[in-house]
Formats: structure tokens, sequence, C-alpha cells
């Protein structure tokens, strides 16, 4: 069953109690991308039709953290199948875990690539993946998109990565230079730990995995976020759109008024349409 958000033109913005009250589908096997513990995925394929599938590699949020897992955004796993595409939702080490740098960055880009085993089982259509990300998630998503840069010997190289057709960012975070500046209970105080220090004292980290510093990106770009988003301000995400854009990259962006953090994950809220439609332009067209 997808979850939805009640009465979700006239409810004020969700919060992380709400998201996780919400019914989750029936969970599926885990496959797993690495022996460690945080090294798994969930496929989800379209119910009723045949494939090959194009595939929405889904990344969660919650700060690059081990408090935050999966869990949350498998009701939307479960809606984007609807759609017609493959959901490959994975899990990743994150600090607290054996995350940080570079494991973190790692994980996402090996649970990535390994689509490519999985197309040898399931009917897969690896000519059209997008990265979907939410929040840290977003981050995580955009960098994958940069992949092919990296150079040999960098800690994150690898060697032929799987290209991507398009990223979709929801409530995502673009410019972890600015967005490390807040509160210390916050979750811009997770982007030094996650980085290994600040931008002076790991310059090229930063240059290296922060999506801003890597336009132009050379994919079309789709951004769903709330106006009234309390942890990553839409003016960050209107901010990315302007630079990429002048720098060649194509990006759609759409910012719902009566939206916060988490409506861009949940199925059925007030930012729904504007998901189903990046997915459709991205994949399904």
């Amino acid at each position: 069953m997808s979850a939805r958000a009640p009465d979700a033109e006239h409810s004020a913005p969700m919060d992380w109690a709400a998201v996780q009250a919400l019914p989750k589908p029936a969970a599926l096997p885990r496959l797993r991308y690495g022996v460690e513990d945080q090294q798994f995925g969930e496929l989800r394929l379209p119910p009723g039709v045949p494939g090959p599938f194009p595939v929405v590699v889904l990344i969660h949020g919650g700060c690059w953290q081990s408090a935050y897992d999966y869990d949350y955004v498998r009701p939307l796993a479960e809606a984007l199948s609807t759609l017609g595409v493959a959901t490959w939702t994975i899990e990743y080490r994150r600090l607290g875990n054996g995350g940080g740098w570079p494991e973190t960055f790692r994980d996402v880009a090996h649970a990535t690539d390994h689509l490519r085993v999985l197309a040898q089982t399931y009917p897969l259509n690896l000519k059209k993946v997008a990265a979907v990300g939410h929040s840290a998630g977003g981050q995580l998503a955009l960098w994958l998109a940069s992949r092919g840069r990296i150079d040999q010997g960098d800690a994150l190289y690898v060697r032929n990565p799987l290209k991507l057709q398009a990223v979709i960012g929801l409530a995502a975070i673009t410019d972890l230079e600015s967005y490390r500046i807040g509160p210390a209970d916050s979750c811009h105080a997770a982007v030094e730990p996650l980085l290994g220090g600040n931008p002076t004292e790991q310059p090229q980290r930063y240059a290296r995995v922060s999506p801003i510093a890597l336009l132009p990106l050379g994919v079309p770009q789709w951004f769903v976020h709330g106006r009234l988003d309390p942890i990553v301000a839409d003016a960050t995400v209107l901010r990315y759109s302007e630079r990429a854009r002048a720098n060649g990259d194509r990006v759609t962006l759409g910012v719902t008024s009566n939206a916060g953090h988490f409506e861009p994950v949940v199925p059925g809220s007030t930012t729904w349409l504007a998901l189903q439609q990046a997915v459709v332009d991205a994949l399904l067209q």
C-alpha cells in the first residue's frame, strides 16, 4: 500500500514524525552490493507489465547520519514503480556506522554501478537511469552525475562508472560549503564530519563532491522543493539552479508554496504531481 499524506491540499507541512507514521509497503529481499552491513538495496519492479524498465536509483537523506535509514523512502519507491520505472532503493554507510569520507561516497557509487549486475537477472534498461535523492541524498545523487570526470588515483575513482541520464533532487542540499554553516544540533553540522573538516582544512574534498562546485554536470536536472522547508532553504536550490543554467545545464525547478522538507518524498502530497512529471520527463519519454 502506498503512503499518502492525509488531506494533502490543506494540511500543514509534514514533520519527521508524520513521515515515520505513514504506512510502509511490504519489505522486499535485500540485495547486497557489498559485504558490509549497510551495503544493500531493495529492487522494486513495476507490477504486471514486462520490461526492460528505466531505473530510478533512490537515495535517502538524513544528514548523512546512521540514525536515519532507507525505510522512510520505501513508500515513495513503491509509488514510483507504478509509473513504469524500476526503483533501486539503496542503503549505504553513514556517520556512525562506518561512513564518512570516502566510504559514504564509495558505497553510493558502488550501489549504482551494481545495477549492471542486477541487469543480468532483472529486466532493467541501463540506458535510462536517473538518480533521485532527498535532502543529503540529493547531494549524493547530484555528485553521482559527475563521476565520469574523477581522475584516476582519486579516492573516489572507479573505472567506467554507470552513466546517469538525469538527476532529480527532492529538497536537495546543493552547496556543502555554505550549508555547513548552521546550528550545532542541526543537519548543517554534519557536513564537516562527513568531509573530515572545514573548507580551509579540506578544500579538495569540498570541490570534489559539493554539487555547486561541480557544475556543469552535463545531465538534465529536476528539483522539487517546498517554500516552507526549514532544513534546506529554497533559496539555496534557486541559487544552484541559476548557476547551473548559466553553465549550460538544463534545470527544471518547482517550488511548492505550502510544502516543507518532507512533502517531496511523500506520494499524494502537495509536491507529488511535480515529482511524477519529473520522472516522466526524465525517463519515460
